[in-house]
């Protein structure tokens, strides 16, 4: 890389940053970046360091007689994260008992900030803390100097006897009766054989070849982190619902709160079964198959609601002591429409060919072969209640279901609410943006993992 002056005319020149390459045997150049706005010193330090020796000289008169620089740690974003940890009190937090060894609290205070301005796994932060391969001022900002991998796990052991003291304070600070409690889960896929809890099941990382855990993580209303549990890999969303009850109740002694979850976690099984017999509130979505009963013919979700709102508060005998909120997403709308004929085209052009060569040799093709080279089409685009197949030896044919898709089509953009809580305790509204609150929980989640 080299930096170039471009003659502007009666203009300054421009500074440009490039780089050569080979293209069919002739040496060309190409553009990187502008630097015409740069301060002339900075420019000046670029070209330096691009220009091999030169750096160190400028570095060495820079610093001043008798000094030179042989390193620099980045120590900004240290400074920050330590900052805000004894701002939010989580030093205090990591004391516990008295006795405990300092450099443990310490090695669980620079875990937390290794997470966050550069996460990785725990020989990445041993090495961050290794003066030869250290790329911050980590080590340098906590004290923390010959560090042994045991160590780490050894601090990581304590975090995992402190937790639920740990979660207690969390709950105190941020949690009161009549709040709501954000929900959400999880999951990582695991490489190794030494983890009790990795087993097969959903996978959200798209890997179904790796073992998996499964967390689930408990926030205040305002998407703050208070409490998070470990569970089997083939765990079922909803099945962890009855550990945070317990959580709640039990440890962090709330006697009424309201849970905010997922349409897959927060079920009607889940709501008569354990939600209402421990006299907690909830707030969720309903699926999509509820949804299209709503707006049959005879339901009480008609499209009409929607001609100058977005929003329509609707009940039905269908969840009784429930308020059902209905919304309508006109962009959502419109993106669920161009997928799905995305999808629907994919699905036909795949299919065509298919037809197509079943008809040049039908001899060939038998009613089994046919299947399975239409079955794997229709798994790979989700696509087949939209499509009536006619399959049989030496035979097959396809068409659209378009009333089916039309019928689908309705309901483009359109969710619905669900929640126990009355109007006087939170509007509809209110209600709509709590459920929408739990995107923060699932970014959290997933960068928990």
């Amino acid at each position: 890389m080299f930096i170039d002056k471009i003659p502007n005319r009666t203009s300054p020149p421009a500074i440009l940053l490039r780089e050569s390459y080979r293209e069919g045997g002739r040496v060309k150049k190409r553009t990187l970046c502008n630097l015409s706005k740069l301060p002339e010193a900075l420019i000046e330090a670029i070209a330096a360091f691009l220009d091999g020796g030169k750096l160190a000289r400028a570095d060495k008169r820079e610093a001043g007689p008798g000094f030179e620089i042989l390193r620099a740690l980045p120590h900004g974003h240290v400074a920050a994260v330590r900052g805000m940890i004894r701002k939010l009190g989580l030093d205090k937090l990591l004391q516990g008992r008295a006795g405990v060894d300092k450099r443990v609290r310490t090695l669980i205070e620079a875990l937390i900030i290794q997470r966050i301005i550069a996460p990785g796994s725990k020989l990445a932060f041993h090495r961050a803390l290794n003066p030869e391969t250290a790329t911050s001022s980590l080590a340098l900002s906590v004290g923390l100097a010959d560090v042994a991998e045991r160590e780490v796990y050894e601090a990581l052991d304590w975090l995992v006897a402190e937790q639920s003291r740990i979660e207690a304070a969390l709950a105190k600070k941020h949690l009161v009766d009549g709040t709501l409690v954000l929900y959400d889960v999880s999951s990582s896929y695991m490489e190794g054989r030494c983890c009790a809890l990795a087993k097969h099941g959903y996978s959200r990382d798209h890997r179904p070849d790796r073992p998996q855990i499964v967390y689930g993580l408990l926030c205040a209303s305002d998407g703050t982190p208070v409490a998070v549990e470990v569970f089997e890999g083939n765990t079922s969303d909803p099945q962890t619902i009855r550990e945070q009850i317990e959580k709640l109740k039990r440890r962090f002694k709330l006697s009424h709160v309201a849970l905010v979850g997922d349409r897959g976690m927060i079920t009607s099984k889940r709501i008569s079964e354990e939600l209402q017999p421990a006299g907690l509130d909830w707030i969720s979505c309903l699926r999509a198959p509820q949804i299209a009963a709503l707006a049959a013919d005879t339901g009480p979700l008609q499209l009409s609601l929607f001609d100058e709102r977005d929003l329509a508060e609707i009940v039905s005998p269908d969840f009784p002591g429930e308020r059902l909120v209905a919304c309508r997403n006109p962009a959502l709308a419109e993106e669920r429409a161009r997928k799905r004929e995305a999808l629907l085209q994919s699905t036909e052009r795949e299919l065509a060919r298919i037809a197509t060569t079943v008809a040049k040799k039908p001899a060939k093709h038998d009613a089994a072969a046919i299947g399975l080279a239409v079955g794997a089409v229709i798994d790979k685009h989700k696509m087949k209640k939209h499509f009536d197949l006619k399959i049989a030896d030496g035979r097959f044919t396809f068409a659209r279901k378009q009333d089916e898709i039309d019928a689908e089509a309705r309901l483009d953009g359109i969710y619905v609410i669900r929640t126990s809580l009355p109007k006087e305790k939170i509007g509809a509204e209110a209600a709509v943006a709590a459920y929408k609150s739990l995107a923060q929980v699932e970014r959290v989640a997933r960068q928990s993992g």
